[in-house]
């Protein structure tokens, strides 16, 4: 289990004294970015692409003042860490299904001409024995190159991602991304960040979550953890318990006790402070989402940015659990890729609502792909700055 900065004070720290200006009477400083050594053109398109335990997924886009507009997207089940929590190493089978989509992202990479990218696997390939075999199957079937990133570059490029939904309210925020493999979280103080910057705050951690104190506000990175459990390593675990609702109670029970290293789980009980929010993203935060808009058709202009309960969300968890594992598969709302990995999903939901009950969980149909393209078009200088 990854973890880093355990930070004593806990998530909710006292007052401080205001911190005298450097100079009062000067302009507002200017963030200054050292230049690319190609300057990139801003018609440029760049992409990424996140192999992770469940899911191909890619994105093309170009930047569009402080934003990106995506040109070409693609996702497929690929279900790549299929049998690796038995066997240690990713299957011939869960291989070559990767190499089959990761071809149709290469075939899309060379009609849109993109040379500016960044292609990434993450825990299926941070944990298999295999790995460095796999890579060097897909650069030779495919031409990519893929990179194992570590947890704590996983972690920082979905809250990068999530920048635009960070209310101006937040004093403390709770960044949440759980995937196929893993389940990331980070807790993040903006407190003396000044409201109206606090989005740009915390688009600055894709430069690390310990980058150095400047004259520019600086959200502080309370902790964050990496836990090694996602929707299909958790219910790869559970797959023997023939009874629906005891799989769910026991995939539930045992995430939360993995969140106990995780420093602001011992201030939960002070989590309904005002200027609290959590922001998840994942599959299953979207999915819970459009199960209670009632979507039969997913739309994500309607699932983005939406804000939910900790009521709302158990209302349509104990749908599920009412449906049965049949009833679920029939569920045009779940949808054919998510309908295996629901509860498990579920389960780490709910043990995280448990621990932090709000009526501020903001959806996020976003994560690391949006991460890696702000991160790559913010160090090149081509994304204009300003609020988002």
């Amino acid at each position: 289990m990854s973890r880093k900065r355990k930070g004593g004070a806990g998530p909710f720290p006292r007052p401080v004294a205001d911190v005298v200006p450097l100079a009062p009477a000067a302009d507002p400083p200017v963030e200054r970015r050292d230049a690319p050594a190609s300057r990139p053109d801003p018609a440029d398109l760049y992409a990424a692409l996140d192999l992770g335990t469940n899911s191909c997924r890619m994105l093309i886009a170009q930047p569009k003042g402080n934003q990106l507009h995506v040109v070409d997207s693609f996702s497929k089940s690929v279900q790549l860490g299929q049998g690796l929590e038995a066997s240690g190493r990713l299957s011939r089978a869960s291989m070559a299904r990767a190499v089959g989509a990761l071809k149709i992202c290469q075939r899309k990479l060379e009609k849109h001409n993109v040379s500016r990218m960044r292609l990434v696997a993450t825990e299926a390939c941070r944990r298999a024995t295999n790995a460095r075999d796999f890579i060097a199957v897909v650069k030779r079937e495919t031409g990519l190159e893929l990179e194992i990133i570590q947890p704590e570059e996983e972690a920082r490029l979905a809250v990068v991602s999530c920048a635009p939904l960070v209310s101006a309210k937040t004093e403390q925020l709770l960044v949440v991304d759980i995937g196929g493999g893993s389940t990331e979280l980070v807790w993040i103080d903006l407190c003396r960040v000044p409201r109206l910057e606090r989005p740009r705050a915390i688009m600055r951690l894709h430069q690390g979550f310990d980058h150095p104190d400047t004259v520019f506000p600086r959200a502080k990175v309370v902790d964050w953890i990496s836990i090694p459990l996602g929707v299909a390593t958790l219910k790869d675990m559970y797959d023997d318990v023939a009874d629906d609702g005891a799989r769910f109670a026991l995939m539930s029970w045992f995430f939360e006790e993995k969140l106990a290293a995780f420093s602001p789980y011992d201030d939960a009980a002070d989590q309904a402070r005002e200027g609290f929010q959590i922001i998840g993203t994942s599959g299953t935060v979207t999915t819970v989402a459009a199960s209670h808009l009632g979507l039969r058709r997913y739309d994500r202009n309607k699932v983005d940015g939406l804000r939910m309960t900790s009521d709302q969300i158990d209302r349509v968890i104990t749908q599920y659990l009412a449906l049965g594992p049949e009833g679920r598969r029939r569920d045009p709302r779940i949808g054919r890729d998510r309908q295996t990995l629901i509860m498990s999903g579920a389960a780490i939901l709910q043990a995280l609502l448990r621990a932090w009950p709000t009526d501020r969980l903001t959806v996020a149909d976003r994560g690391l792909r949006e991460g890696l393209l702000y991160a790559q078009m913010s160090a090149d200088g081509v994304l204009e700055d300003g609020p988002f």
